[in-house]
């Protein structure tokens, strides 16, 4: 299928029932990269388990989106109305009028994005990214110093984080990472067209009120995160700390009573949060409660 850049997305169709759009690398990561993975907590085989975890509850439309825009970098045009747009041509391609989205990180923040401009969706499953009081500044300036590096060849400090090799795979943003993780012994391996495209996002972000935005949305709603989901940056990166867990925590209650579920996984970070094995024992259930919901209305 063709995205907005005129760039082409590969899809992988498993399964019966409604349609559930998961943005994952349906195959497992092998060698030398999937070594430096689990040294950090993070599986190699996450895309693969998730969709053979979800594809007798559901129709799962598995698509690597985040390794799609390292491949094909998008450093003007990845803004959220583009991200959205994306998506929803995801669903066309899979012949979905109506789907329940689920990402985690920087691919749940754009699940919100999403929600806010589609009324096709059914459900929306965000995993490690706050829905209220989400740390967009604190992105933005971690995402601005990556860029400087990369632009300048520094081996500084640094995100470096989205690629499978990564401390933090599915995150170019700076948004967690792996704990004890060293991240100013870190290098920034990125290109520089790689790491605008995240600065562009978070950019386009900035004034973005999701307090005011949570009325607009109407369909069932799941959040979870990691209960250590913290990681601060050092003064090569302004001192920024970005904060996963804290807006949950803080707003458990008024996120329940604005709809949403929402979960907090007791011990872990980022990059540990996202594993099958503790994300399906969440998302899994509420599937099935959200698809019961919908058959009994």
């Amino acid at each position: 299928m063709t995205l907005h850049d005129g760039s082409v997305l590969e899809l992988h169709v498993h399964g019966h029932g409604p349609t559930l759009l998961l943005p994952v690398n349906p195959h497992p990561v092998t060698g030398t990269q999937a070594e430096s993975m689990r040294a950090v907590g993070a599986d190699p085989e996450l895309g693969p388990a998730l969709v053979d975890g979800l594809r007798d509850t559901v129709r799962v439309v598995a698509f690597d989106y985040e390794g799609h825009v390292m491949a094909a970098p998008k450093p003007d045009t990845l803004t959220p109305a583009a991200v959205a747009a994306d998506l929803l041509a995801v669903a066309d391609a899979a012949g979905a009028d109506r789907f329940t989205y689920y990402g985690y990180s920087w691919l749940a923040m754009v699940g919100l994005q999403l929600a806010l401009r589609t009324d096709r969706l059914d459900a929306l499953a965000m995993g490690g990214f706050p829905p209220l009081d989400g740390p967009y500044e604190a992105m933005l300036r971690v995402t601005t110093a990556t860029h400087e590096l990369a632009t300048s060849g520094g081996r500084p400090a640094g995100s470096a984080a989205p690629e499978p090799a990564q401390p933090e795979p599915a995150e170019s943003t700076g948004a967690g990472g792996a704990e004890g993780f060293d991240w100013d012994a870190a290098e920034v391996t990125l290109s520089a067209a790689q790491t605008r495209q995240f600065v562009t996002l978070y950019r386009a972000l900035q004034g973005f009120d999701d307090r005011s935005a949570q009325g607009r949305i109407r369909c069932p709603r799941l959040c979870f995160v990691g209960s250590v989901d913290e990681i601060p940056y050092g003064p090569r990166w302004g001192e920024v700390t970005v904060d996963i867990t804290g807006p949950v925590v803080r707003h458990r209650a008024e996120l329940a009573d604005l709809g949403w579920d929402v979960r907090v996984l007791d011990g872990l970070d980022h990059v540990r949060a996202m594993r099958a094995e503790h994300v399906l024992p969440v998302l899994r259930p509420w599937l099935t409660a959200v698809s019961g919901r919908r058959a009994g209305a």
